[in-house]
């Protein structure tokens, strides 16, 4: 569901456009929330930096998504979010969306539905992290990330993000992509990969 569909139109009129160009930052870990955005043209990155100095991404934001939800019900934001290859993004102020979402119970509905579905791709990303062997946790992300074709892995960002994603390091993503591909599993295309056996 987009922002479109279930944000009423009184607080998408409130919305705000920003351009973001590469490398930019939309917020930084312990500013204040603004509200929440929705991405229309690019990829923001949600990211953490641990103990090591890794830079670890939490989520990766694409056209039509939703972005930095938890917002609304925090001071602070809890991570960085930036853009690698520059982005437009539209801003829906904090006190608005509340305030619309405590008298609407269809838009609070929407709204609930929007996070269960995260919390659901959350316990994906969990339960992928436990899979130990690189080559078994990529199927594992190919297997439940194909589109309509159910063969169609469309790749969002670069490699190395998608190995930050899978918390990977990016020599192990290549090495599984490239047993896998040796393998006939699997066929790699430009920007996505396509699952040869079903």
């Amino acid at each position: 569901m987009t922002v479109r569909e279930w944000l009423p139109a009184n607080v998408q009129a409130a919305g705000v456009e920003r351009v973001l160009p590469p490398g930019q930052a939309l917020f930084r870990l312990g500013e204040p929330t603004a509200g929440i955005y929705e991405i229309v043209k690019g990829q923001v990155q949600m990211v953490r930096v641990d103990a090591s100095g890794r830079e670890v991404i939490l989520y990766v934001a694409g056209p039509g998504d939703l972005f930095a939800e938890a917002a609304l019900f925090s001071p602070t934001y809890h991570c960085d979010a930036v853009t690698k290859t520059g982005a437009v993004v539209r801003l829906f102020p904090k006190a608005k969306v509340i305030a619309e979402l405590r008298q609407n119970p269809q838009a609070a509905e929407a709204f609930m539905a929007i996070l269960a579905r995260q919390i659901m791709s959350l316990r994906t990303r969990l339960e992928q992290r436990n899979i130990r062997s690189a080559t078994d946790r990529v199927r594992h992300f190919l297997a439940l990330n194909t589109g309509p074709d159910g063969r169609t892995v469309l790749l969002r960002g670069t490699l190395k993000d998608l190995a930050a994603e899978l918390g990977l390091a990016h020599e192990a993503l290549y090495r599984a992509l490239a047993d896998l591909a040796a393998a006939g599993e699997i066929k790699r295309l430009k920007n996505k990969i396509v699952l040869q056996k079903l």
